[in-house]
């Protein structure tokens, strides 16, 4: 949420200064909202509805502060202990690892705040107030009742002395710590067991196989380390996708096939009968095509997958091989459309007039000008796949603007415990 500096005259204050505050709203970004002596203040590790006691970090701004929440006054009635005990409000911010920042809310009421930031955010920077409903990963499987073990992809870091562990909340400090709750067993596993080493990074990661692998990213090194490059095998339902060990896959263990079964769900909602079998179809930021797979088996073959990744472009040909019209290609999607709308041929353009648009952007959105360059084109309809709601909204705005309608949006809590979540927006072209 975006708030306005209060009119009234600054308050002085000091870094390290102590204030009460009661926390009135949450923040896009896993922040919360209060307002002192008509200041605005973020501070994490809070709920709207208490009063918390909060260190003052950083009041240089004009017109909001930032601080760390020290101690709980009042407490809501939706706080629980931490799922994560070393990040929980009575261990000094310092400590605290970062990656839970909703650990301390009960899970029901975290999914009512995620929906609170989505529907604001699309309201506000979308032009759109349309009702939103958020489910948990997993269809036939459901996620765990308190929103643990589900990461199967650990990211620790190594500093200068050695230590092992995550960084600490907002900072880039090595925290040691005592589990992974986050993490499923296997993976829990493998990071208590790092000890020492080169200054840099250490990736953990668990395919569908089981097997955790551990790649070693010093900080020294010049490229990839050989053991990122394995190829390991998830799976979607039957279905089964080559991919790097250290490439990109979703990373809890129910989420790749949550947003399968979501995008589908999507382009039945525009195409009842099916992506036109002779339209061209495109999976943007497609990864080693899962939502191209998806698009094929429904019945759209002519699609093209494109991807900045050689690697994952080399997996996803493989993946895709049982569609001889589905083409990959490698390439930055930006450049990819604004080639697209140079050289496409009328045959091109009419096919990609009749075809549907699978996009799963980075958290930073597809920006102003995939969006407008999609416009351009004109396909029948857009399904985007979006991890940050506020980019989501901005780009749903670029698209209303010209010329689409959001039909929906469906959001899902496949990052349980922390702030994030994932959104899949369906929209289509006006008459």
């Amino acid at each position: 949420m975006t708030y306005q500096p209060d009119p009234t005259p600054p308050v002085a204050a000091s870094p390290g200064e102590a204030i009460d505050l009661d926390v009135t709203n949450v923040a896009h970004g896993g922040v919360f909202v209060g307002r002192h002596e008509g200041r605005v203040v973020f501070v994490p590790d809070a709920i709207p509805g208490e009063r918390v006691r909060v260190r003052l970090t950083d009041v240089g701004k004009k017109s909001f502060w930032r601080g760390e929440t020290m101690e709980v006054l009042d407490a809501s009635p939706h706080r629980r202990p931490h799922i994560w005990s070393q990040a929980d409000v009575d261990v000094p911010p310092e400590d605290r690892p970062g990656g839970a920042d909703f650990g301390h809310i009960e899970l029901a009421h975290q999914r009512t705040l995620k929906l609170e930031v989505l529907s604001d955010a699309l309201r506000r920077f979308g032009g759109v107030d349309i009702p939103v409903e958020i489910s948990p990963a997993g269809i036939g499987e459901q996620d765990s009742p308190d929103g643990t073990g589900w990461r199967t992809r650990v990211s620790l870091h190594v500093d200068e002395h050695g230590r092992v562990g995550p960084f600490a909340a907002r900072s880039h400090t090595v925290v040691p710590v005592e589990d992974y709750p986050l993490a499923t067993a296997g993976v829990q596993r493998a990071a208590l067991r790092r000890t020492g080493g080169k200054p840099g990074r250490i990736d953990l990661v668990q395919p569908a196989d089981g097997r955790v692998r551990v790649i070693h990213r010093p900080a020294s090194a010049k490229t990839a380390p050989p053991e990122s490059r394995e190829v390991v095998t998830e799976r979607v339902g039957e279905r089964e996708f080559r991919v790097d060990a250290g490439g990109f896959w979703q990373v809890h263990r129910l989420a790749a096939e949550t947003l399968d079964s979501a995008v589908r769900t999507a382009v039945a909602s525009v195409a009842p009968d099916g992506p036109d079998p002779d339209a061209w179809h495109l999976d943007l930021y497609g990864g080693v095509g899962l939502f191209a797979a998806a698009l094929a088996e429904l019945g759209g073959t002519r699609v093209t997958s494109v991807e900045s990744d050689a690697r994952a472009t080399d997996h996803a040909s493989g993946n895709l091989v049982e569609w001889i019209a589905a083409r990959t290609l490698t390439a930055r999607v930006d450049r990819f459309i604004s080639a697209l709308a140079a050289d496409a041929s009328a045959r091109e353009r009419e096919r990609l007039s009749r075809g549907i648009v699978v996009l799963d952007p980075p958290r930073s959105g597809a920006g102003g000008d995939v969006v407008r360059g999609l416009i351009g084109l004109g396909p029948a309809a857009i399904v985007y796949v979006a991890c940050d709601p506020v980019a989501l909204a901005r780009d749903v705005a670029t698209f209303r603007e010209g010329g689409y309608e959001l039909g929906g949006v469906r959001a899902f809590d496949l990052f349980p415990n922390s702030h994030h979540v994932e959104a899949v927006a369906t929209l289509t072209r006006r008459p």
